[in-house]
């Protein structure tokens, strides 16, 4: 079993190809490694006999010649996209047992590329966190561990914590992931794998349940920037259901791999340079330059000088939207309902029972900045805000291809740390929002370890659906960091 939950994606296509196992074999390999891992609360819920049925249907077509990009992979998915027939509940008691009769697009198109569902892979919220601390299933467990405070119980980020930490234990060859403000590539890093945002548009989001509208995307976490790749191949594409979807051709992501950086330009932001940055982060990030220098890409000092006004603007943006698409859960069509004796009552019994202490917070943060007398002052002034971060980097693409900064400013911390304090929370989410404001593309990279053995992420954004420039630059940072290091997967030392 060990051989096979090893693989990559790539490497499991390829022996898959050859005829060395079966989908069948590969799909058992992993729903026991799953098994195995459950104290880490991965899944809300695993779907073990749907996977054996798909992996099945995946032998028959390949023995019929009908392969697709992933035909029998046994992947995991994001318990924020609907799934038909299946659970989908968002991480939250007010959809709990909601079975959605649809399939949303994004999974559509992974089951026609011949993927296989392991399961609906734990999340914070409606996706909001960092921690994977506010699911209702309760919190998501990293399986790395610290060096010198083993017995910690460390979060693997957020909001896709269970997709993260699923694929960093070997329990899925990958998995799908939402990202809004980081929420793929926070987890991607503090799980020591891949976190693939791609440009907003490029997935369509219909189907999968909204948080903020103008800002969630989907996107792949893998081990390695190969399997990204060949992931987002299957999931991305136009979509006629969805208004935001992007009519642009989807490239082969794979070709882009591999090859030097010459004649590349790459942008060093002096704004993520502040006060709060760890320092083996910053020196991490200062090797990432030297690694891509030596690849030949021409390192470029650049300014975005609205970078410290992202974090602010999306914390009332995001919420905002929030408060809009989450008043659909009123206990009327479907999920929870808890009654009361007038249909006001009914409401607010069902959304106080049905909302955790995160959600209900933004809420209220959205509603308030939405209120009259406080839309100008808050909300028109975010999206002015937001504007001026998206012109900072188009006047950056006028002299560099892609722009380098590190993924995270800490490693992974331990359940209960921070989470007094929701602006320490939210500043996990400082490096990453701005390049969500703007709708770029970005990668997270598994670079080095913290002085207490914990990954950490090198991040690579680039120009609107420049995903392939993207990957190639990720690739070289991998190939560079020769990241191998797998995390303490020792039953019951956790």
């Amino acid at each position: 079993m060990s051989a096979l939950i090893d693989l990559t994606l790539a490497e499991a296509r390829d022996g898959l190809a050859a005829g060395e196992f079966t989908s069948v074999e590969l799909t058992e390999a992993h729903i026991a490694a799953s098994e195995a891992v459950r104290d880490l609360n991965c899944y809300i819920l695993e779907t073990p006999e749907v996977a054996r049925e798909m992996a099945q249907v995946a032998d028959i077509r390949r023995g019929c010649g009908d392969v697709g990009l992933l035909n029998g992979m046994p992947i995991a998915i994001k318990d924020l996209f609907c799934t038909m027939g299946v659970q989908a509940t968002a991480g939250s008691h007010i959809l709990e047992g909601f079975i959605p009769p649809y399939e949303s697009t994004v999974t559509r198109q992974l089951w026609d590329a011949g993927a296989v569902m392991l399961g609906k892979t734990n999340l914070d919220e409606f996706a909001m966190g960092s921690s994977n601390m506010t699911s209702y299933f309760g919190p998501v467990m990293n399986p790395w561990q610290r060096a010198g405070d083993p017995a910690a119980k460390l979060v693997p980020g957020g909001s896709s914590g269970g997709s993260a930490a699923i694929v960093a234990a070997r329990g899925a060859l990958a998995s799908t992931g939402t990202d809004t403000g980081g929420s793929i590539r926070q987890p991607g890093s503090f799980c020591g794998i891949v976190g693939m945002k791609p440009t907003y548009g490029r997935c369509s989001r219909w189907g999968i349940i909204a948080f903020a509208s103008s800002l969630d995307q989907a996107g792949p976490l893998t081990r390695t920037v190969r399997d990204a790749a060949i992931m987002l191949g299957a999931m991305a594409g136009h979509d006629p259901k969805d208004s935001t979807s992007v009519n642009v051709p989807v490239p082969d992501y794979e070709v882009a791999i591999g090859g030097n950086l010459k004649g590349l330009k790459v942008g060093v932001p002096k704004e993520y340079r502040f006060d709060g940055l760890s320092a083996e982060i910053e020196a991490l990030w200062e090797k990432g330059i030297g690694w891509l220098k030596d690849a030949g890409a021409a390192i470029v000092d650049i300014s975005l000088p609205h970078t410290k006004y992202a974090l602010p603007a999306y914390y009332i943006v995001a919420p905002a939207e929030a408060s809009s698409n989450l008043a659909r859960y009123d206990g009327v069509r479907y999920g929870l309902r808890v009654d009361g004796d007038t249909p006001q009552e009914m409401y607010e019994n069902t959304r106080g029972e049905g909302f955790g202490a995160e959600v209900k917070r933004r809420v209220l943060i959205g509603t308030y900045v939405l209120s009259a007398g406080y839309y100008d002052a808050y909300y028109l002034q975010a999206q002015k805000v937001r504007t001026r971060i998206a012109q900072d980097f188009h006047e950056a693409w006028k002299k560099v291809d892609a722009i380098l900064t590190p993924t995270t400013p800490n490693a992974a911390f331990a359940q209960g740390e921070k989470m007094s304090d929701p602006i320490a929370m939210y500043m996990n989410d400082v490096l990453t929002v701005p390049a969500s404001m703007s709708g770029l593309p970005a990668i997270s990279v598994p670079a080095g370890l913290s002085a207490d053995a914990l990954p950490l992420g090198l991040h690579v954004i680039g120009r609107p659906f420049d995903e392939k420039t993207v990957f190639k630059i990720g690739h070289v940072i991998e190939e560079a960091a020769n990241f191998t290091k797998t995390p303490q997967l020792i039953a019951g030392d956790r």
